[in-house]
């Protein structure tokens, strides 16, 4: 169970009501009023406690397992113990997330503005927001309903911020317009100066970066990422993409809808990433490339060169993966033959 000092639980739920929720079948009719208090992992549920399968490692586990019930694909279902209430669906670990959802719902902020948060008189804000001590609200600020900033946050001069959106402590947005419903966790900087300048043995010469950064609606930001506002065109993060911590976002940037991008992973300047792109962890792409629609991105990957849709790409400099699987086997071989040399 969940430390109920941070996470607050609600039901229980009788199996019938969790399988409408997450979109799963009873297996058996006899569990649909079976009661259930909580998720846990395969290894540490107990008899009122819904847990899942999804990764074949852990098939281990669900063969032990003391849960009440689970979450399974139909392939596993010969695996289940007697006794145990299944919910079967082709995506146990979407369906779990809906069902740790129901058990643990998005807490709503209780709307206040705390007396010693700064904000400008000239500012907007909206109905039901919560602003906490130390947060800053600049000059012309616009911030929509049920907004929740936290401690510490600074909201620059102009910023204008949607519905239902959370900024977390010490973020700072600045040169930016935000959606709807979005999330920017701690720590995270937006619509900073991009990294342009013109290079020279007698000096650098700044390039004025007068562009702007837009969130648009249902985007995550993880902690500590940055996204640079652009030169001139806009820097733009589509709709419903998710970035990790620790990202670096250049100027001119266009990312797609839907994208994921793990943690450490960078674009550089001017970049174009269609939609629905997955990017590994401290994967760095060049600037000036296009990234085609539905592409993926091994981690650790360096990509200097455009990518067609669909594709995976992998390795440094980055080729379709099979060709960098072939790449990896062949010098793997070579090492080999080296030391019979030898």
């Amino acid at each position: 169970m969940a430390d109920n000092r941070f996470f607050k639980i609600s039901g229980p739920f009788i199996l019938s009501e969790l399988a409408d929720r997450i979109g799963a079948e009873i297996h058996d009719p006899k569990d649909a009023d079976r009661s259930f208090v909580d998720v846990s992992p395969l290894n540490t549920a107990g008899p009122e406690e819904l847990s899942f399968l999804d990764n074949s490692k852990y098939v281990k586990d669900f063969i032990g397992t003391k849960a009440g019930g689970c979450i399974i694909h139909p392939s596993n279902i010969h695996r289940a113990r007697p006794g145990l209430a299944l919910l079967v669906t082709d995506n146990p670990y979407k369906s779990y997330a809906l069902a740790a959802q129901a058990f643990y719902p998005l807490q709503k902020p209780k709307p206040q503005i705390s007396e010693h948060a700064l904000i400008q008189s000239n500012s907007s804000i909206g109905n039901e927001c919560r602003i906490e001590a130390g947060a800053i609200i600049s000059e012309g600020v616009k911030i929509g309903d049920r907004c929740h900033i936290e401690s510490n946050a600074v909201i620059s001069a102009y910023v204008e911020v949607g519905d239902d959106c959370f900024v977390g402590s010490c973020a700072t947005l600045s040169y930016c317009m935000i959606g709807n419903r979005v999330r920017i966790y701690q720590g995270a900087r937006i619509g900073q100066d991009g990294f342009g300048f013109s290079p020279a043995p007698d000096g650098h010469t700044k390039v004025p970066q007068l562009g702007r950064v837009i969130i648009e609606d249902d985007c995550e930001i993880g902690a500590n990422t940055c996204v640079d506002r652009g030169s001139g065109p806009d820097t733009v993060i589509g709709q419903g993409t998710w970035l990790d911590n620790l990202i670096q976002i250049g100027h001119n940037v266009k990312i797609g809808r839907g994208c994921v991008m793990a943690g450490q992973s960078g674009i550089s300047g001017s970049s174009e990433i269609g939609d629905f792109v997955f990017i590994g962890g401290q994967a760095a792409i060049s600037g000036h490339i296009k990234i085609g629609d539905g592409a993926k991105i091994v981690g650790k990957s360096g990509i200097i060169r455009d990518i067609p849709p669909g594709l995976t790409f992998g390795g440094i400099p980055g080729v379709p993966v099979r060709e960098w699987h072939r790449q990896t086997t062949m010098l793997s071989h070579l090492i080999k033959d080296g030391k019979k040399i030898k």
